[in-house]
Order: structure tokens, then C-alpha cells, then sequence
């Protein structure tokens, strides 16, 4: 689905010399990469887990600035490929370290989201970690991922590849921020969603969906700890 809304957004580019149609293509064009930014951002995934788990436990805000967190290392990971400095992730070493330090980071989140399942209280009044923790937990389990490097790379270049001939750098701009666009639709979208599980739950389905949110991001992290060692000496 991805590739086929790339193909899309370049197909419809080439039409864009027509001055008729230069408004409902433009809108077109605009649509495919929020679309594109939205799928890119719905698979299930650490991020999409940690915020489910926030977003049950504390609330919209919770939720929702576990998104920002992830955004903003959304935002560096496509500005390294555009400037075309995300070469480093070909050694061998850095490969390593990133699987490891990120399967750490993951399985770390993991215990203690298990941990603070029997803490969960429906009283919004207490037990509620900071929006600056929520933050940073969004920041760094995303930009310590070497699949969210990898997926900006392929995705996001191959994108770049596609429009850069025929697209100028602002244009290429406003391209990039209709994706980060779907991005921040998708975050408020699930922040919503967790926020209305929280009205109609009670408190032994949150505990539940809180520790299966664990588990998930202990698995992510077995995951990448594997690869990292993998690497390390098998390959």
C-alpha cells in the first residue's frame, strides 16, 4: 500500500505542467502524501504500543505527546535523508550498537510498563506520569529503533527519489510536511482512541491491555537484542 500511494503522489506530479488542472491535482498530491504519512505512521509497533499503554493509564495528553516525542525523531530521521547523512548506518558497529541499545530501551519500557500495571488507578487525579517522561519515552524509543531508520530510509527515500526530478526543494518541502502532517492526524487520532477506551473499560481490561502492551514491547526488544547479537557474531 505504501509503494503503491508513492507511485501515486509521482504519477499525479507528472500532469502537474497542465494549468487547468494544476489545483485539483495539487490537491491530490497534497492528499496522497497525508494518506502516505498516516499508513506510515498506523502499523502496530513500540510506539504505537507505549502510546496505547500511556493513553489508557493517563489520559489524551499522555497518549497524545508520546506521538510528539516519536514525531520529533520522525522529523530528524527525515531530515538525515534528505541531506543524505544516514550513510553511517552501513558499519557494521554502529548496526550493533543501535539493535542493542534499542532492544535495551524497548525491553527496559517493557518491565516497567508490567511493573506499573497493578498502579493504574481511573482516578485522572493520581498516578499519572509527567507529560515531560511521556515525552522523552516517545523520543528515544523511536530514535534509538534501527527499524525507524531503516523504514525512513526506504520509504522516505524512495519517496525523494520519485519527486526530486521533477519536484523543486520547496515543493520537496511541502511534500515532507504533508507526510509529517497524516503523521500528527494519525497521533491525535490514537490518542482519541485511548482516551475512549478509557471511558468504557474498567480498570481489570486496562491492567490487561496495559501488560499485553508490555509483553509487546519485551518481544520488539528480545527482537532487536537478537539482531544485535546476531550481528555481533554471526555475521
Amino acid at each position: 500500500m505504501v509503494l503503491a500511494l508513492v507511485g501515486q503522489a509521482y504519477n499525479v506530479q507528472a500532469y502537474e505542467n497542465y494549468p487547468m488542472e494544476v489545483c485539483v491535482l495539487s490537491i491530490n498530491v497534497f492528499l496522497t502524501y497525508i494518506i502516505l504519512g498516516i499508513t506510515l505512521a498506523a502499523p502496530i509497533g513500540p510506539v504505537n504500543s507505549l502510546r496505547l499503554d500511556k493513553g489508557l493509564k493517563n489520559g489524551f495528553w499522555h497518549a497524545w505527546i508520546v506521538g510528539v516525542g516519536s514525531m520529533l525523531a520522525d522529523a530528524i530521521f527525515m531530515l538525515l535523508v534528505y541531506l543524505g547523512l544516514v550513510n553511517f548506518i552501513e558499519y557494521e558497529p554502529v548496526q550493533v550498537f543501535l539493535w542493542l541499545f534499542g532492544g535495551f530501551i524497548l525491553v527496559y519500557s517493557g518491565i516497567e510498563c508490567i511493573i506499573n500495571s497493578n498502579k493504574i488507578s481511573l482516578d485522572s487525579s493520581r498516578n499519572q506520569d509527567s507529560l515531560t517522561k511521556c515525552f522523552f519515552s516517545g523520543f528515544i524509543m523511536s530514535i534509538s529503533s534501527p527499524l525507524s531508520i531503516l523504514f525512513w530510509l526506504g520509504i522516505y527515500g524512495s519517496v525523494l527519489a520519485k519527486t526530486s526530478t521533477t519536484a523543486t526543494p520547496i515543493e520537496l518541502l511541502v511534500y515532507s510536511s504533508m507526510i509529517f502532517l497524516g503523521l500528527g492526524i494519525w497521533d491525535v487520532f490514537i490518542a482519541s482512541l485511548t482516551t475512549a477506551f478509557r471511558k468504557y473499560l474498567n480498570l481489570r481490561m486496562i491492567i490487561i491491555i496495559s501488560l499485553l502492551s508490555g509483553l509487546s514491547l519485551i518481544g520488539f526488544g528480545a527482537y532487536f537484542l537478537f539482531q544485535g547479537v546476531h550481528t555481533l557474531f554471526l555475521s
